[in-house]
């Protein structure tokens, strides 16, 4: 019993110093807890926080990266002072950049070169298309030509003619010749008569030689060709100067070229041109520039481009279609700054390029705004707006751009500078951004209204529209934020109203077009909440608005074209997602 009892009492002891062990140290981890808490608030470089793919972002708490949804890591304030960063720079990590695929080139001076392209069809030299007419009047006794497209070369018979011109002729030829030494002239004369008729000296001397009338003569041909037209049967009487037959010799044929009025300031006479044909493959013609036609057809917009080829073995035929390449030069421009296509955002109104910034441990990029010059194909002339030396992105504009909206900085779609998203993001309730959603749904049935060519529909869902936006809570928002808004539904409520007083749907389209854009620029600054989760897209046409472009807010990601309806329902691309 007594062994029993000590085991008890040596447990107690055990479990004793357990609890008292686990009393002091929790004391201490809360001691080591509390000087950790101390520590960070003291410590000013922890108070924001980024993320490592999108250095760019820079938030108040902990949380997701707004962008790629990964977490974020506390910035270390020691940074921007080191690398020296602007407030308009989006800058981007190594990785970051790896991942976007973005590209750059530095942009240089070299001469203004282009590939003008054209598209035409043979045609026959017009300087060596005739007219194989009876000199003679009579009656057509016999064809030996008797279909089109048939070859013919000078000096052929072409044709038998019966004349009583041509026997009346042919008896003062005789009497002439009885004469004929008496009176040499009126020999002479009577010979040029029936040459006159184009009657060769072949067949004047086989007429003399057999002494004898011929009631029927051959008519020969005077020209080397095809045959492209036959005007005359047998039996068919014909008079001195009709037209028997038409023909064209395609020794040498014209390439008419058709030129777009953009591309008539490249083209200049003597300019080589390569061309192939459609119906002789593997093979490449060239020929020189003879003729620029001075006229532009006023509906096509073309001017007609000749090109003289000499055609050996007449494989190039009337009608063939061809396509040809001048690589161009402006001689008026030989020292112009040139960028690649890929790096321009073109909004119709704007054109916008994004400059390199490098630094020691990441790499920017700034919003730059450029007047383009002259198209060159795949490059444009730089007016203004850039230097020689700079380096511009080339691949991964849109991802930079997009960055960029997301900060509430300069972009394509908002050139002025907004609130950041760090500034409006805790100061925006949820609320409001229910409230801007009830707006966008009734915005997305007025531009279903314009893609069905509804402009009575239209008018009304834009007074549905306006009563949405006068149930917006404006008092919601605090601040920077409120004055922001308060520019907004101007411009928002001037769209709305155009829509609403006009039947014209071509003035209601226009206004719709900078609807679109206030909204979306509400969305990129305040942010929205819907009932139910779905994707808004900002989709453009570049056809909208004389060819100036436009943008639409949509729930489809499928083009429904509100400014065109059903004549061009499918022009648009995707520009965006939120």
């Amino acid at each position: 019993m007594k062994k029993y009892k000590n085991y008890l009492i040596a447990a107690g002891i055990l479990i004793l110093g357990i609890i008292i062990g686990n009393i002091t140290s929790g004391d201490k981890d809360e001691v080591l807890h509390a000087e950790e808490e101390h520590n960070y608030i003291q410590d000013p470089v922890t108070k924001l926080w980024t993320c490592s793919m999108h250095p760019q972002i820079k938030l108040e708490k902990p949380g997701s990266c707004p962008i790629c949804g990964m977490e974020l890591i506390p910035l270390d304030g020691s940074n921007n002072s080191e690398e020296n960063i602007e407030s308009n720079e989006i800058v981007f990590t190594a990785e970051a950049i790896q991942l976007a695929n973005i590209q750059t080139s530095v942009i240089n001076r070299s001469n203004a070169n282009k590939e003008v392209r054209l598209l035409g069809k043979v045609k026959p030299d017009e300087r060596r298309l005739y007219s194989q007419v009876s000199h003679i009047p009579g009656r057509i006794e016999q064809l030996y030509v008797n279909f089109t497209g048939e070859k013919v070369r000078k000096g052929q018979r072409i044709a038998r003619l019966y004349s009583p011109e041509l026997i009346s002729a042919q008896k003062e030829l005789f009497e002439a010749i009885k004469s004929k030494d008496v009176y040499p002239q009126l020999y002479n004369a009577s010979k040029n008569k029936l040459k006159l008729w184009k009657i060769s000296d072949y067949q004047i001397d086989a007429i003399i030689k057999s002494g004898k009338v011929q009631e029927q003569i051959d008519i020969l041909s005077n020209y080397t060709g095809y045959v492209m037209k036959r005007n005359v049967e047998i039996g068919d009487h014909v008079m001195a100067g009709m037209n028997m037959f038409d023909i064209a010799n395609i020794d040498n044929i014209w390439v008419m070229f058709e030129a777009y009025e953009s591309d008539i300031p490249w083209i200049k006479n003597d300019d080589i041109v390569n061309f192939t044909i459609q119906a002789v493959p593997n093979k490449v013609y060239k020929g020189r520039v003879s003729y620029i036609d001075p006229f532009i057809s006023s509906s096509s917009r073309i001017a007609k481009v000749r090109v003289e080829v000499k055609n050996p073995g007449h494989k190039l035929l009337p009608e063939m279609y061809a396509s040809g390449i001048i690589k161009a030069r402006l001689t008026n421009n030989t020292d112009a700054l040139i960028i690649p296509k890929t790096a321009v955002l073109w909004t119709g109104k704007r054109s916008v390029v994004y400059i390199k910034v490098p630094h020691n441990k990441t790499t920017s990029f700034v919003y730059r705004e450029v007047l383009l010059g002259t198209d060159l194909g795949d490059f444009y002339i730089i007016n203004n707006g850039l230097e020689e030396g700079d380096e511009v992105v080339t691949n991964g504009v849109f991802r930079i751009d997009a960055s960029a909206q997301l900060l509430g900085q300069k972009s394509m779609m908002n050139p002025k500078n907004g609130l950041k998203n760090k500034d409006l993001k805790f100061k925006i309730d949820s609320e409001f951004q229910k409230q801007i959603a009830a707006v966008i749904d009734n915005y997305i049935l007025l531009k279903n209204a314009l893609v069905n060519d509804d402009a009575k529909k239209a008018q009304s869902q834009a007074r549905i529209i306006k009563s949405s936006l006068d149930n917006v809570n404006m008092y919601l928002l605090k601040g920077d934020a409120h004055d922001v808004w308060m520019k907004s539904v101007k411009s928002i409520n001037r769209s709305v109203e155009t829509i609403q007083i006009n039947k014209n749907i071509k003035n209601q389209r226009k206004a719709f077009g900078d609807l679109g854009v206030s909204l979306s620029d509400i969305i990129n600054d305040f942010g929205i909440v819907m009932d139910i989760q779905k994707s808004l897209y900002l989709e453009y046409c570049p056809m909208a608005d004389n060819n100036k472009g436009s943008y639409w807010l949509s729930y489809d990601k499928e083009i429904f074209n509100p400014f065109f309806g059903a004549g061009m329902l499918k022009c648009g691309e995707v520009k965006k997602t939120f």
